[in-house]
């Protein structure tokens, strides 16, 4: 293996860390920033380090820490410790992995080699996180029954029959969709993306395959156990469901877990119905088409991006006493994006001065379509997040209603109207 391709690899991995586990304590942020706002309140802007806050992200590493160095109590009734400690270990695990194959950028061409943008380049695509994300009802249902509680046992057994009803609709979802894209490949599924409908419309799987894309999307809400499909842990009625006899890491891990899965659940719903990496009509053989015009747009946003995050930063330091150790983050963080600019700036207008060259387009492609998918990801999470503090949590019975006779009569008949569109558009 060459030195270019250990470090593609090497970015492969990193950025599925950074997109799954490193979105942790971003995503703790913004629910409770979401929180703060629908229930009229502040929500975290206190936590800091000398005064930087970055608008209460410095809480969600605060918060990491605690449960770092929280004492690990684990109750005298517990007996099978092995287990006990095995199933927060099975749900991270599996929710981390389900990542793996979600490709961030167009297969990037650098020196006439190909690399395929993904942390585990393989040709399973959606059955491998089909695979993992059935796995992880397993560490779950393995934690409530090896925790000797009655509660817990109850929340295990709620999570396992919520599986069951749900990922048989999510399963039929997704025949169709296959049907429609003739392959499983999660890269070749995201280059169809990147079409046109009758010339003018994005062929995005979300209006070519509007049912499919409202099935998944729901049932993805109860794999991966998010209100109102949170009845595993309904604290009204279980104490915490599975995870009451739970403290310090090993909690950690559920919660943790708990926010990968959303993560990876968020990038599948990106891939398959939001056009992936793909901007709308900006396509990979476009982008490299008007890369020094998209170049030259990038550095006129920049600026302006920037002036509106200051603007943000200090309208919320303008209650601040003088003095205030808080009044450094307005100073630092301007000095900062300052330095961003000027840098990325003079970055861009070395390589339009020099001339763009067919390995530096394709390594800009790369890095648009990165930086596409990551924020389609984030407005992803926003809208699970944004669900969870809006709709209440569903009863049982409603649950399971929902899955057998709503969504399961759906995909049956998604799949037949698919099928038979298929067969008379290949005649």
């Amino acid at each position: 293996m060459s030195t270019l391709s250990i470090a593609v690899v090497i970015i492969n991995v990193v950025l599925t860390l950074l997109f799954s586990l490193g979105a942790a304590p971003i995503l703790v942020w913004i629910e409770r920033r979401v929180a703060g706002l629908i229930q009229d309140r502040l929500g975290p802007n206190r936590c800091h380090i000398n005064g930087i806050r970055l608008g209460g992200l410095i809480q969600s590493f605060a918060d990491m820490l605690k449960l770092v160095f929280k004492e690990d109590f684990k109750a005298k009734a517990i007996q099978e410790g092995f287990f006990f400690s095995l199933a927060p270990v099975i749900v991270f695990a599996s929710a981390f992995l389900s990542f793996m194959v979600m490709p961030f950028a167009d297969d990037l061409l650098i020196n006439g080699e190909r690399f395929i943008m993904q942390g585990l380049p393989m040709d399973l695509g959606i059955l491998w996180f089909l695979a993992l994300a059935g796995l992880s009802v397993y560490g779950i249902m393995l934690g409530g029954w090896s925790s000797h509680n009655k509660y817990s046992l109850l929340g295990a057994m709620r999570a396992g029959a919520q599986v069951i009803s749900y990922e048989a609709a999510m399963g039929l979802s997704l025949v169709s969709v296959l049907i429609t894209y003739g392959s499983i490949h999660l890269g070749d599924i995201v280059t169809y993306q990147g079409q046109l409908l009758f010339g003018f419309i994005p062929a995005w799987g979300i209006i070519i395959q509007p049912i499919a894309a409202l099935i998944f999307i729901i049932t993805a809400f109860a794999e991966a156990n998010r209100t109102p499909f949170d009845l595993a842990e309904g604290e009204s009625e279980i104490v915490g469901g599975f995870h009451t006899e739970y403290s310090a890491m090993r909690f950690g891990l559920f919660f943790v877990g708990e926010y990968v899965a959303m993560s990876a659940s968020s990038a599948l719903i990106v891939t398959l119905f939001l056009g992936g990496y793909h901007l709308p009509y900006l396509n990979t053989q476009t982008l490299q088409s008007y890369m020094p015009f998209i170049l030259m747009c990038i550095m006129v946003a920049l600026p302006l991006g920037s002036w509106s995050a200051m603007r943000w930063i200090k309208k919320h330091n303008r209650w601040h006493k003088a003095g205030d150790v808080r009044n450094h983050e307005s100073a630092f963080l301007q000095k900062g994006l300052i330095g961003i600019n000027v840098l990325v700036i003079a970055g861009l207008g070395f390589l339009l001065f020099s001339g763009l060259s067919e390995t530096s387009t394709n390594v800009a492609t790369a890095i648009i379509q990165i930086t596409t998918f990551a924020l389609k990801l984030l407005f992803m999470n926003f809208i699970f997040v944004w669900v969870r503090w809006t709709l209440p949590r569903f009863r049982y019975d409603q649950l399971q209603m929902l899955g057998w006779k709503v969504l399961m009569p759906l995909a049956l008949a998604n799949i037949f109207i698919s099928a038979i569109i298929v067969v008379v558009r290949g005649m």
